[in-house]
């Protein structure tokens, strides 16, 4: 949904609830576990957050509380809802001059433990946004060696007219968001815990 202003946080959750019962707008759902499919753009990244246990537990808490979302021009609705399938969500962006309201839909939660320990989940398209694909949040602790790392998988297309029309500058900002959305991360797991009292 494209706008010439920003929505209110009414209009954000009337559109959130009319989503909610809403199926993904792409067949590929889940596809983010797996093989990625043909015919959509790709995108990737990671940084290393640092070592540790205790770096691993912010890195989840940093996902938990939508932190990779914490980023200069977008505004995520809402940063309490519970990493859980079936919890639905909206990204409100601001372009050059107008703003856009995307709706997604969590399609799985990872939580694994072993030699890599594993948290993150996906998130699909519903039709109430400017593209269709999946994207996916994971930080992993490698015991061995020592490293905690956050990365961004996703895959996508444009499905809207101005998405199509704007493709290579979509394909900028997206990339801009990855590298926005490593740093955000990077800086909540960094961050000097606030003293309780």
């Amino acid at each position: 949904m494209f706008l010439l202003s920003r929505p209110t946080e009414s209009q954000v959750r009337t559109v959130i609830a009319s989503q909610r019962a809403q199926a993904f707008s792409y067949p590929d759902v889940g596809a983010t576990r797996h093989e990625l499919p043909a015919g959509y753009t790709v995108l990737r990244g990671r940084v290393k957050l640092g070592e540790g246990s205790a770096t691993f537990d912010r890195a989840v808490q940093a996902l938990r509380q939508w932190k990779m979302f914490d980023v200069p021009g977008i505004q995520f609705y809402w940063p309490g809802t519970a990493i859980q399938p079936g919890e639905t969500v909206a990204i409100v962006i601001r372009h050059f001059g107008f703003w856009s309201l995307n709706c997604c839909k969590i399609v799985y939660v990872i939580d694994q433990e072993g030699p890599v320990r594993r948290f993150g989940f996906a998130y699909g398209t519903l039709p109430e946004h400017a593209e269709q694909g999946e994207e996916r949040f994971t930080v992993e602790w490698h015991r061995t060696p020592d490293v905690v790392s956050y990365d961004i998988l996703s895959f996508s297309r444009p499905v809207s007219l101005a998405a199509r029309v704007a493709g290579p500058l979509a394909r900028r900002l997206q990339k801009c968001f990855v590298r926005q959305s490593l740093a955000a991360v990077d800086k909540a797991v960094k961050a000097e815990p606030v003293p309780f009292g």
